[in-house]
C-alpha cells in the first residue's frame, strides 16, 4: 500500500511543463571573421512594464584580461531594460554563446494571461547587432518573426 501511495505522490509532483517554446536560430554567416552573437532573450509585457530575461547567452570565460560581461552592454535594448542590474551568471538564465543552429527556450508556466513582447536581441564582435521582437498573448499562442542578419527564424509554438 506504501509503495502505491508513494507511486501517485511521486507522479503527483512532477515538474510542471512549460507554457509553450521560443525556437532561436542563429544563421550561418560566411564572414572573414566569425564570432558567436552574444543574445538576450526576454519578455515585457505590451503595455509597458518590468522585463522578465529568458536566457542570456555571452561569453563567461574570455580569454585576456577582460572579462566577457563587459560586452553584455552591447546588448542594447536588453540592457536597458534590466541587463545592467543583472548579477552574472545568472542561474539558469545565462550561458555560453551558441554556433549557428536551433535553439529551444521554455516560456515559463507562471506568465499571467495577457499580452506580451518577445525579444530576441544579438550583438557579435566584428558583426553587427539586431533586436527582433514577436507579439505574444498568454495563455500561449504561436508567432513567429525573422531577422535580417545576425537573427533567423524565432517562432513560438504553444503548448
Amino acid at each position: 500500500m506504501r509503495s502505491t501511495a508513494f507511486f501517485l505522490l511521486g507522479g503527483a509532483i512532477a515538474a510542471p511543463a512549460a507554457a509553450g517554446t521560443v525556437n532561436v536560430t542563429i544563421p550561418r554567416l560566411t564572414v572573414a571573421e566569425y564570432h558567436r552573437p552574444y543574445v538576450a532573450i526576454w519578455l515585457e509585457p505590451a503595455g509597458g512594464g518590468a522585463a522578465r530575461t529568458l536566457a542570456v547567452w555571452y561569453d563567461g570565460k574570455k580569454q585576456g584580461n577582460e572579462p566577457g560581461t563587459k560586452w553584455l552592454a552591447d546588448l542594447r535594448a536588453w540592457w536597458r531594460k534590466g541587463g545592467r542590474s543583472m548579477a552574472m551568471p545568472a542561474d539558469g538564465i545565462s550561458g555560453a554563446t551558441r554556433a549557428p543552429g536551433q535553439y529551444s527556450i521554455p516560456l515559463p508556466t507562471n506568465l499571467k494571461p495577457g499580452d506580451y513582447v518577445l525579444n530576441v536581441e544579438a550583438a557579435r564582435e566584428t558583426g553587427g547587432r539586431e533586436l527582433v521582437s514577436v507579439p505574444l498573448t498568454i495563455p500561449a499562442t504561436t508567432g513567429r518573426g525573422t531577422g535580417k542578419t545576425e537573427l533567423g527564424a524565432i517562432t513560438i509554438a504553444a503548448r
